[in-house]
């Protein structure tokens, strides 16, 4: 089942039409649906899907003649007898006379090209043809096992590839070489994409599409427990509800997600315990640099730079005052839906998971928990609402984002989930997101009020109140009174959007 990406979908196609040559650039990090995104993409177009490995250049070179070889058969890429291995020859293709020799062992059944530049050359021939799309998946690998392929790309994008009709898509897990040596200015290859598209995880409406018979409560759950992430949504039933789901696929030692941040961790990074003790102690509520530092028990400069290969792998963020960006009020939070939920609760009942009793303690250790829990992730999903889907902003967006400051009245700290801002003046949007089982009275209307007055900086304001559980009379007939200030959503109102 294919779900959302119709936008990334949609500009891929109309690239494509434009029948000249194209390079887009595919990013994200793992298991958010990069290659499933592709591969929908290439349905029915005449495709070479070379997926690079964490191997040798040679073997690489030799899985990509194999994928040119399947692709272009009936264009002049013979097949070689595997008997005879160490054979070398020329064969005709088309004007272009293609050096190739049979593989060993690995690629036994086909042509290996001598070089990637050979193989390049059969490419930009067939691509002047017809319209081929060549995709590179995990470029990075291809990258470290070739060391100047990036160099050679460019040379063809500049020369032999310049008039074809090829269609070249690099895609790549590893984020920070993607931004850095594939888009970043010091690459080879800065200034040759046409196009760049960064995968990011589904929002909370494209998550519930998964789920159709849930209930938005239910919804939200699932897009709180898997951060709307491809793969991890692919391991839930939609025929189960959400206790069997967790039971079955986090809260047991053998499933899958079990052990999926940690294994994502080795994958990405090197000194992964390291890791796994900063993100354990944001999860318990260690937010500035100076107490993460301290926990995990390393200088704070270091630590600095564990949190930035965090960030760049799109697992921790960074929050600071709407009203002063590059002020001294950073603090660090797990953006990452899935780690959240992970380290907010696997930890903790690790022995009765290991034991297998957790089915037992469930309603205690992780239902009870759950509405805690699910506050921050209803401040994103209500960002995402008036990011994505809010028609009614009383003003062209600026920035969106939160604050948080001192309360001169009480002398307390004060903070509002969510501040709109106008691009045109100083008016702005203040929001409360309250995921509790009990209405919204007046009171928090009144709070709002008093938090903005201490935030400053802003003319007009108006009031959106967002809660899991509706609003008291009192503030219905508030928010009838004040219709053209205060708006009042409830989690209902954010998935039903388009009924």
């Amino acid at each position: 089942m294919f779900i959302g990406r119709e936008q990334e979908l949609k500009n891929l196609n109309r690239m494509y039409e434009s029948d000249k040559l194209e390079v887009a650039i595919v990013y994200g990090r793992r298991r958010v649906g990069k290659t499933t995104l592709i591969n929908e993409f290439c349905k029915g177009k005449k495709t070479i899907f070379f997926a690079a490995q964490e191997n040798s250049a040679e073997q690489n070179l030799a899985a990509l003649s194999d994928a040119i070889t399947e692709t272009l058969s009936g264009q002049g890429i013979a097949r070689q007898d595997a008997s005879d291995r160490n054979a070398t020859f020329s064969i005709e293709a088309g004007r272009r006379e293609v050096t190739v020799q049979s593989a060993t062992g690995y690629n036994m059944a086909g042509l290996m090209y001598r070089s990637f530049a050979d193989a390049m050359s059969g490419i930009a021939h067939a691509a002047k043809e017809e319209r081929l799309i060549w995709v590179i998946d995990e470029y990075p690998y291809l990258a470290q096992a070739e060391k100047g392929i990036s160099s050679l790309l460019q040379n063809f994008l500049d020369h032999q590839f310049k008039e074809t009709r090829l269609f070249l898509i690099l895609c790549g897990s590893s984020m920070s070489f993607m931004e850095q040596q594939v888009l970043g200015y010091q690459s080879p290859l800065y200034g040759r994409r046409t196009a760049q598209f960064k995968i990011l995880p589904f929002d909370y409406l494209d998550t519930g599409r998964w789920f159709p018979d849930y209930s938005c409560e239910d919804k939200a759950l699932m897009y709180g427990i898997t951060g709307g992430i491809p793969l991890y949504l692919e391991q839930f039933s939609p025929n189960l509800t959400v206790r069997e789901n967790l039971l079955e696929n986090i809260f047991q030692r053998n499933a899958m997600l079990y052990e999926e941040p940690s294994n994502l961790i080795k994958q990405e990074l090197r000194e992964p315990s390291t890791y796994n003790a900063v993100i354990t102690a944001i999860a318990a509520g260690k937010t500035k640099l100076s107490e993460i530092a301290t926990t995990v028990g390393v200088e704070t400069g270091l630590c600095a730079k564990y949190i930035s290969n965090l960030m760049t792998l799109g697992i921790v963020d960074r929050e600071t005052p709407i009203t002063a960006p590059t002020g001294k009020k950073t603090y660090y939070r797990i953006c990452d839906q899935f780690f959240h939920f992970w380290y907010s609760f696997v930890p903790r009942n690790i022995s009765a998971i290991q034991s297998g009793r957790i089915e037992q303690s469930y309603a205690i250790a992780i239902e009870s928990r759950l509405p805690d829990y699910m506050g921050t992730v209803f401040e994103q999903m209500c960002r995402d609402y008036i990011l994505y889907y809010d028609t009614g902003l009383p003003f062209p967006m600026g920035n969106i984002g939160q604050w948080w400051g001192g309360n001169p009245k009480t002398h307390s700290q004060a903070q509002i989930d969510i501040v709109v801002t106008s691009a045109e003046d100083d008016s702005c949007v203040v929001g409360s997101c309250k995921y509790r089982n009990t209405p919204v009275d007046v009171d928090e209307l009144t709070l709002m009020e008093e938090y903005a007055e201490a935030m400053g900086h802003f003319g007009q304001k108006y009031y959106y109140l967002f809660s899991k559980s509706g609003f008291t009379d009192a503030l219905t007939t508030r928010a009838k009174e004040e219709r053209e200030k205060v708006r009042l959503i409830t989690l209902g109102d954010i998935y039903q959007i388009f009924t």
